[in-house]
């Protein structure tokens, strides 16, 4: 081989992982691997060498590149080892190469600051001395050191968090300070005089005097806005942000001697609790609603409960020992396996006991991830010193087992106290909320959202419907639970429009009208016998079984709207002067005229109830014409014209007077609204109303010319 081809040795630098010594090491960060390699012809394909014994054939080769590497490890200078030197630098520990890092800073040596100064000498860092870790970990973790985090526990969160706590912390620093100087004032403060007064002079006198006050506004905004902005960061940085507020605000002294009478902001003895309450709720919503990983989680509650709270802030002491998702409890109770919340542990009762912001934050989280069925065993069986807010939270439970298919016990749910509370679920209900479970519960289908007012989309078929007579029960029962509801048009029309709209719901939520037909006079007959009775028993909350040959036949939905027409009735016997509408209880009943008849004549053996009813029929007309118009445009001019024939049709002049009055709401809105429904074919309502009403001699001269005026102008149309 000639000199051109010799060889020359060249050491390769690479980084290793390896934090130990061993053989085929220097240090923790360079492995010295020997290769051949021509320096003349650089990059250039060289003989083939072949190892026998191994079968390694090296066909090229390069020249070895020096990799970055920290400066106790190079290669090329030597380091001398020692503990906790940073007067000098030691021996020839300052000397560098060009890829030597600080152990310390974590850059290029020659970026260092401090790789010679005198108290520092980041060239004799190591990473074997506990000294120089310390060093390197509080460099690297800054303001996080207090968390006792180590580096690789640090990502880019958490290290955003420190960064933005350490110009927080520097500020709070500069305003407390100015908060101890305090304020001087001028004040007013009476005193006895000790020489001797004469008769009829005061002993007593005014003397001003300097005061100071301290005023802990500035701090407390500045402690407040920091809270805000911890608020809108991610979890990881929220959390160490609002944990070291927590514990600079609880080392803040009141230098006061005597109590000062301030407001809660400016005093400190206010201010640091309230500050307190905001921090520790924030944070239980966090550890509650974050996925930390175990050691980090508890390091932060670990952290807050070295904190030294003073007297004023004790209340807070144990406020983050909230037990994690895989608490053995909490477990269990979310499994189904333990129903009361309860267990014994050395002996001792134990029980699921959260404050409401847990309890509102675990809601949150099963909420999200669609878990109602564990959030319904959660909340029946936890307990909470707040029991109004508990009891609020329950009320969800109903609407939680809709959310989860179980329709039928979401039904009985309503009406059944939990854990011994005075009342139900059904004493509290809006008129919303229960037309919105009427429709979950006849159609098995749910909101899309999380709360009734989430419905623009619905999701179809989610469960089981609640049977016709289980339903006719239970709305009645909830009807007679709360007198709210009870006396309110928009609930009594809900539940008219349930039996007369078709069980398959809109993608939209919207139900779809049916018309039913009328059943025998006999069945009507009997079901208005047996109505009484029913109705008292559940007004008395008596477990009620319905007759089986009315409700369970095949006229089933036909008997329950029975019942519901027997109970409206009652409901205006009793209670018409709370009501502030009917108009919609009237346009609830849709096409189905011949249960509107049933309703209207049931009025007529009432007639003072009658005359209020018809009034407010007209006064309803008056302010609702764009809703009435609207469902005229939806129903077309076969139902206007059935309408106006059935109240023209009675003898009963006040309920004509209503027909008359449609009739005009007709007339007045030609042009706008009404025509394009009336230029529909409807000569078949037209001769309805000639046959029924026009020639019927009951009508007086009055109504008689009202209605032929519209007669005429609509065979004009």
């Amino acid at each position: 081989m000639g000199p051109e081809k010799e060889a020359k040795e060249e050491n390769v630098i690479l980084i290793s992982d390896d934090d130990t010594d061993t053989e085929t090491t220097l240090g923790n960060s360079v492995v010295v691997i020997e290769s051949s390699e021509n320096s003349d012809l650089e990059e250039k394909e060289s003989e083939e060498i072949v190892d026998e014994e191994s079968g390694l054939v090296v066909t090229f080769c390069k020249k070895g590149m020096v990799m970055p590497h920290a400066r106790y490890d190079c290669m090329t200078n030597l380091f001398e080892r020692t503990e906790s030197e940073t007067c000098i630098p030691v021996k020839q520990n300052s000397d560098i190469c060009d890829q030597c890092y600080c152990y310390i800073c974590d850059k290029l040596a020659s970026e260092c600051q401090y790789w010679t100064t005198s108290s520092c000498c980041h060239c004799n860092a190591h990473n074997k001395s506990k000294f120089w870790k310390d060093q390197r970990n509080f460099t690297l973790t800054g303001v996080l050191v207090i968390f006792n985090l180590e580096p690789t526990e640090i990502d880019t969160d958490l290290r955003h968090g420190g960064e933005l706590l350490f110009t927080f912390l520097r500020e709070l620093s500069m305003q407390y300070n100015n908060y101890l100087s305090g304020e001087i004032v001028l004040s007013c403060q009476n005193s006895v005089c000790p020489s001797k007064q004469t008769p009829g002079q005061c002993s007593v006198s005014s003397q001003l005097h300097n005061e100071i006050i301290y005023k802990y506004s500035e701090v407390f905004n500045l402690v407040s806005s920091f809270i805000n902005k911890a608020e809108k960061e991610k979890p990881k940085s929220a959390a160490v942000m609002l944990l070291g507020a927590a514990k600079e605000i609880a080392l803040h002294k009141d230098p006061a001697q005597s109590w000062q009478n301030l407001p809660p902001s400016e005093s400190l003895k206010l201010a640091v609790p309230f500050l307190m309450s905001r921090i520790t709720k924030n944070l239980q919503r966090i550890l509650v609603l974050s996925d930390f990983p175990k050691q980090l989680y508890e390091k932060l509650i670990s952290f807050f409960q070295t904190i030294p709270l003073p007297p004023y802030c004790f209340r807070f002491t144990n406020c983050l020992n909230v037990p994690s998702w895989d608490d053995r409890l909490l477990t269990t109770v979310l499994k189904g396996q333990n129903i009361t919340g309860e267990q014994k542990k050395n002996g001792k009762k134990e029980f699921l006991w959260e404050v409401l912001t847990v309890i509102k934050a675990r809601i949150e989280k099963m909420e999200n991830m669609g878990q109602y069925k564990e959030l319904v065993r959660y909340l029946r069986a936890v307990k909470c010193n707040e029991g109004i807010g508990l009891r609020d939270l329950r009320d969800k439970i109903p609407f939680y087992l809709c959310k989860s298919g179980d329709f039928t016990n979401a039904a009985y749910s309503l009406l059944l106290p939990i854990n011994n509370l005075a009342c139900c679920t059904a004493c509290r209900l809006t008129p919303l909320q229960f037309e919105s479970y009427l429709k979950m519960f006849w159609t098995g289908s749910v909101p899309s959202g999380k709360d009734f007012q989430d419905s623009e989309e619905w999701i179809l078929n989610v469960g089981s419907p609640v049977k016709c007579c289980t339903l006719i029960k239970q709305a009645l029962r909830v009807l007679y639970s709360n007198q709210s509801l009870y006396r309110n048009s928009k609930c009594w029309s809900a539940l008219i429009t349930i039996w007369g709209s078709s069980p398959i719901l809109e993608q939209n939520g919207l139900l779809t009208a049916l018309m039913l037909i009328e059943p025998p006079s006999s069945f009507r007959q009997m079901v208005c016998d047996v109505s009484f009775g029913i109705l008292e028993e559940l007004r008395l909350k008596i477990n009620v079984s319905l007759p089986s040959d009315v409700f369970y036949g095949s006229l089933n939905l036909e008997a329950c709207f029975l019942l519901t027409i027997q109970a409206v009735l009652q409901m205006l016997l009793t209670d018409f002067p709370q009501l502030t509408s009917f108009l919609e209880i009237l346009l609830a009943f849709g096409k189905n005229f011949w249960a509107l008849k049933l309703f209207l004549e049931g009025l007529l053996s009432q007639m003072p109830v009658l005359h209020d009813v018809v009034s407010m029929i007209a006064r309803d007309l008056s302010y609702q014409k764009h809703s009435l118009l609207k469902l005229w445009q939806t129903l077309g001019p076969d139902y206007v014209g059935e309408l106006l024939c059935l109240f023209l049709s009675f003898r009963n002049s006040q309920l004509q007077s209503v027909g008359i009055f449609l009739s005009h709401v007709v007339i007045e809105n030609l042009n706008q609204i009404v025509l394009p429904l009336f230029r529909c074919p409807w000569a078949k309502s037209l001769d309805v109303i000639r046959l029924k009403a026009f020639k019927r001699p009951h009508l007086d001269t009055a109504n008689h010319l009202q209605l032929n005026k519209f007669v005429s102008i609509l065979e004009k149309l």
